[in-house]
């Protein structure tokens, strides 16, 4: 940790209770020098430090930015790794990058911009900068769990941080989007990294981009298309520190409970896909149908025209809600 980043991190655990320079000194080892230049450094950021004289040092406010220091006092487990960057092209090719150098149980990055985020199906995923809130998570792949099972279980994630920390309400597009009154706000990609060797997958790679605050330099094409967890005439209730650390302590206890399939459920209620006319392209033919449940192991049942049953393991589909296609 650099100075700053102990100082801030000392101030956050004392949120709310006057530090002296003293303590900070004694507790950090580090010079009353060193704390006031740190200090400065944090008040020039945006963190509001009420600074009295005789008394010490009060932190009042947290402004809303992606904080390695804060994001990781908000874990429930420590990763080996936590990185927070201000642009990288994607995420996920950092996570991949990452990988590759070395052996990664638990890894986690961040970044204020994606230049080059992308969805499922090469899709681009439109990440402008402070906006959004744009992630990857490393998992070492002990549980010997596939990529629709992580998918699954990170829409549900998402979902229960947002209930936990907000009024709001999503819901689940089959399999990987999370919509709010009608537009997504949130996409997932979960990508396998294979063991040569074995033939096996490695380490799994869960990249999740939410849409937190509206931005004014959205693409036309996608205007009628995403939402935001907030507008623009909104006061955000949360930090994005806080929906970060949120959704990764769900999916934390989520993934180590795969086996229990209870996530399955969670997901089943909030998926607004069941009993709705779906249509989608298997092996380059047109099928329509009704989507009918989630089994247990995340597949779309859908009950063609014909009466026939389907289920989808990967795939895209489309969705009629009244003349609105989604």
């Amino acid at each position: 940790m650099t100075t700053r980043e102990k100082v801030l991190d000392y101030l956050i655990q004392h949120k709310g209770i006057v530090v002296s320079g003293q303590e900070l000194a004694d507790q950090l080892s580090i010079s009353r020098t060193s704390i006031w230049k740190a200090i400065k450094a944090l008040q020039i950021e945006g963190y509001q430090i009420e600074a009295t004289t005789n008394k010490g040092y009060l932190l009042t406010y947290e402004p809303d930015i992606l904080s390695k220091t804060v994001l990781y006092s908000l874990l429930n487990e420590k990763p080996e790794i936590l990185e927070v960057h201000s642009q990288v092209g994607s995420t996920n090719d950092e996570a991949k990058k990452l990988i590759n150098e070395k052996s990664v149980n638990k890894g986690i990055l961040l970044a204020e911009e994606q230049t080059k985020g992308r969805g499922r199906l090469g899709r681009q995923f439109y990440s402008p900068s402070q906006t959004g809130l744009y992630m990857s998570l490393i998992y070492k792949n002990n549980q010997q769990a596939d990529a629709a099972s992580i998918t699954t279980a990170a829409a549900v994630a998402v979902c229960k941080a947002i209930e936990t920390l907000t009024h709001n309400q999503p819901a689940i597009k089959w399999v990987n989007d999370i919509f709010l009154d009608g537009h997504k706000i949130c996409g997932i990609l979960t990508e396998g990294v294979i063991n040569f060797e074995t033939g096996t997958i490695d380490s799994i790679i869960v990249g999740i981009g939410i849409n937190v605050k509206e931005s004014n330099t959205v693409p036309k094409e996608f205007r009628s298309i995403i939402g935001s967890l907030y507008s623009n005439e909104e006061t955000a209730s949360i930090t994005r520190n806080q929906l970060a650390a949120e959704i990764i302590n769900q999916l934390d206890y989520i993934y180590q409970n795969l086996d229990s399939i209870d996530y399955l459920e969670e997901y089943r209620k909030r998926c607004f896909v069941l009993g709705q006319p779906v249509s989608f392209t298997d092996k380059q033919q047109d099928m329509h149908g009704v989507a009918r449940s989630i089994d247990d192991e995340g597949g779309l049942v859908v009950e063609l025209d014909d009466g026939e049953m389907k289920t989808l393991r990967y795939g895209e589909i489309s969705i009629r809600l009244g003349s609105k296609e989604k």
